[in-house]
């Protein structure tokens, strides 16, 4: 888990799953095919709700990330995105 942006009114939380880096040296069988995934959590401070993005959802999130790194965005413009990703949060946050 990496928090990749925590302001006033959002936090953006990158979930990674544990997959293995491969078998240890002296173990003979093969590693058990996982599927990789990740998702990204965005939470709403304003609102209390958030959001959890996976499959092509979070494909499309690691792009506009991509294009943030490539563009440096103002903080404006990143929860303008933001905001309209959370009109998507349906879930309360209980406990954060």
């Amino acid at each position: 888990m990496h928090m990749l942006y925590d302001s006033d009114s959002f936090v953006v939380v990158h979930m990674l799953t544990d997959t293995p880096d491969g078998p240890a040296a002296n173990d003979a069988a093969p590693p058990v095919p996982q599927l990789a995934r990740h998702g990204f959590e965005i939470v709403d401070k304003r609102s209390g709700k958030e959001v959890y993005l996976d499959g092509s959802w979070a494909e499309m999130f690691q792009q506009q990330i991509l294009a943030w790194q490539r563009e440096a965005p103002t903080q404006e413009e990143v929860e303008d995105t933001l905001d309209r990703y959370t009109g998507l949060a349906q879930n309360p946050v209980v406990m954060h």
